[in-house]
């Protein structure tokens, strides 16, 4: 354990669970110059962590300025509570959480110098060996403080979210709840549902999983998530994910209807809306009405990607975020790039004269 009297020009940070999220934190920090400690309940686990670079030492650090508790979410309010007892700790650390639920644990760690928070990024890799320093390059962090939050400690751990490259959202904890049920939770719960349907199906019909392609993997990607937070979540979060799921079985039942009296006016209508509703959504990264999105329709070949990359590249221009839609009626999809909208013009007669058709359009 280390002492706080023991003295660093580097800040100091403790990071409690050292998987992807925790993993990725204290990268990030290291990156910044932070020297940070690790602690998990598998000390195996922190030992990796150690070896792997992402963490600096082994333990905890009653000298850290900063901590971030990094495991699953019925655990959490009592590590928060422990950690901030613990007579010898600096008297103004600042602790905060990654879970995906708040208000429960707010509650239950109520303390003026912890501040909830949930970074909205994460990887199809589970574990530190998925960990990365950038993972929170223009993401949202939700920080969750109270009326009771002492405002010096929100403020640092605000600078501190924001010095990883993060959008900090301030939300109260219940509307967190609310709004990552319906954007967050329910997705999951809906993509494994989807999935495991499509896995039993195949029992019957081998060739079904064969044509699962374009859409249905980018629709069940995320049920390729570590699942073992899953139970905590919905545990935690079970009022807001009931009302979220009631409110889509009523959408799909209308759409049910739409298909069954073949409806096509109505269904075009949602569908239509539904379509650019999904062009229009914020892109990863700050003012995104300063940028443009390009789909271009490309063959399903090795090297087209680096080609029309490269054409960026070579223009000095940035891209903002990349997608790759892909379809699930032959060969091909549709790469989706965002860029500056100054720079978009640029681009896309760049990619015409190589032979890729495009359109441009700019986000709102």
């Amino acid at each position: 354990m280390i002492s706080p009297t023991e003295s660093e020009a580097r800040p100091r940070a403790l990071v409690v669970g050292t998987g992807l999220i925790g993993g990725s934190i204290a990268l990030g920090l290291r990156k910044r110059g932070w020297h940070v400690s690790g602690i998990d309940v598998g000390s195996d686990r922190a030992r990796q962590a150690l070896e792997s670079g992402a963490i600096d030492a082994v333990g905890d650090d009653l000298a850290a300025e900063v901590i971030f508790v990094a495991t699953p979410a019925t655990s959490v309010a009592d590590l928060v509570n422990e950690l901030l007892a613990h007579p010898e700790r600096r008297v103004d650390t600042v602790v905060s959480d990654v879970s995906g639920v708040k208000t429960a644990i707010v509650q239950a760690a109520d303390h003026p110098r912890f501040i909830g928070g949930h970074p909205m990024a994460g990887s199809e890799q589970i574990g530190l060996h998925g960990a990365d320093p950038d993972l929170f390059e223009g993401a949202v962090w939700v920080l969750t403080p109270t009326s009771a939050t002492d405002l010096e400690a929100f403020n640092r751990l605000q600078g501190v979210v924001a010095s990883l490259g993060a959008d900090v959202l301030v939300l109260s904890p219940a509307d967190h709840d609310r709004l990552v049920a319906v954007v967050s939770h329910v997705p999951h719960l809906v993509a494994a549902t989807l999935m495991n349907a499509a896995s039993a199906g195949a029992e019957q019909d081998g060739a079904l999983l064969r044509l699962a392609a374009g859409g249905f993997r980018d629709m069940t990607r995320v049920a390729a998530g570590h699942p073992g937070i899953w139970p905590d979540i919905c545990t935690e979060n079970a009022d807001a994910i009931v009302h979220a799921l009631d409110a889509l079985l009523t959408d799909l039942s209308a759409m049910r209807q739409r298909v069954a009296g073949q409806d096509r006016d109505s269904l075009l209508g949602v569908l239509q809306k539904a379509s650019a509703a999904r062009r229009n959504l914020p892109a990863r990264i700050a003012r995104p009405d300063h940028l443009s999105e390009l789909r271009i329709p490309v063959p399903d070949r090795h090297g087209v990607l680096a080609e029309i990359t490269s054409l960026a590249a070579d223009a000095g221009i940035g891209i903002y975020d990349i997608e790759i839609a892909h379809s699930a009626e032959g060969p091909r999809g549709v790469l989706i790039l965002v860029v500056d909208s100054a720079q978009a013009q640029t681009l896309s007669d760049a990619i015409e004269a190589r032979g890729y058709h495009n359109q441009a359009q700019r986000l709102s």
